[in-house]
């Protein structure tokens, strides 16, 4: 790897890390970038998912004030995501690249649906429940779960807006703030990811030097993102997250 391009793989980490914490997709930069820089696609996705895990973790806690109160269904979701995000790791090494190939950009468009219309699906939920008497339960039920766990294997797997899956379902589900949510998912991305990390070390061929590279430029990131993303009212991360969820879209269906 020449200097230029090590520098272009740090600046995609910087990148990457920075719009997985408002958002999520921060693949979708780097992993582009591997490719360019001559690195196959199963290589570039394990390196890129090893050096992703700091940025990850840097999120999270930049995003620590807001996971507040919300311990038990955490730990809940961080089981779903810890199981999901083995299974889509070795899903990786067992199923062709080219597996998931037409799914993901019809997953990543109902969940920019679900994003859009939230705020209505979310009070007529709240309406129906008034109507029957019920009250919603606060970990969001089986449904949110299932919901999260499959999302996990998708991210063990590749990851491309796996967090705009994450925002859209627990958005929908949860009667809780943006921001809120988006904490518990920059937590589940640093979960999946960490998870498939370690897999990846034992039996899958990397790149130690885009690693680091991703690491270094992700773990930075992981803070600006924080600082950024927590001042961004609802209805701008709302736009942030359909924005970038039509971009990773176009990406997949052009490459």
């Amino acid at each position: 790897m020449s200097i230029w391009e090590a520098v272009a793989v740090l600046v995609a980490g910087l990148g990457a890390g920075t719009i997985n914490t408002i958002v999520g997709s921060g693949t979708l930069i780097t992993f582009p970038v591997l490719l360019a820089v001559g690195l196959p696609p199963v290589t570039a996705n394990v390196s890129n998912t090893l050096g992703l895990v700091p940025g990850s973790i840097s999120g999270a806690i930049g995003y620590r004030r807001e996971l507040a109160g919300q311990s038990r269904r955490l730990l809940r979701f961080a089981a779903g995501a810890l199981i999901g995000g083995l299974a889509g790791a070795i899903l990786l090494i067992a199923l062709p690249s080219s597996a998931f190939k037409m799914i993901v950009p019809a997953l990543i468009a109902v969940a920019l649906v679900l994003v859009v219309v939230q705020p209505r699906l979310a009070a007529a939920l709240r309406a129906r429940r008034a109507r029957n008497g019920t009250v919603a339960r606060r970990d969001g039920g089986f449904a949110l779960f299932a919901g999260l766990l499959l999302a996990s294997v998708y991210g063990g797997y590749f990851g491309a807006a796996q967090g705009v899956i994450y925002l859209s379902l627990m958005g929908v589900l949860l009667s809780d703030d943006l921001q809120r949510i988006n904490a518990i998912k920059n937590v589940l991305a640093a979960v999946v990811n960490g998870v498939a990390a370690v897999f990846f070390l034992f039996v899958a061929d990397f790149d130690w030097t885009a690693v680091v590279l991703i690491a270094v430029g992700s773990a930075v990131g992981g803070q600006i993102g924080a600082k950024v993303g927590r001042r961004l009212p609802p209805v701008a991360l709302r736009a942030a997250i359909v924005v970038v969820g039509l971009l990773a879209i176009a990406q997949l269906l052009l490459r």
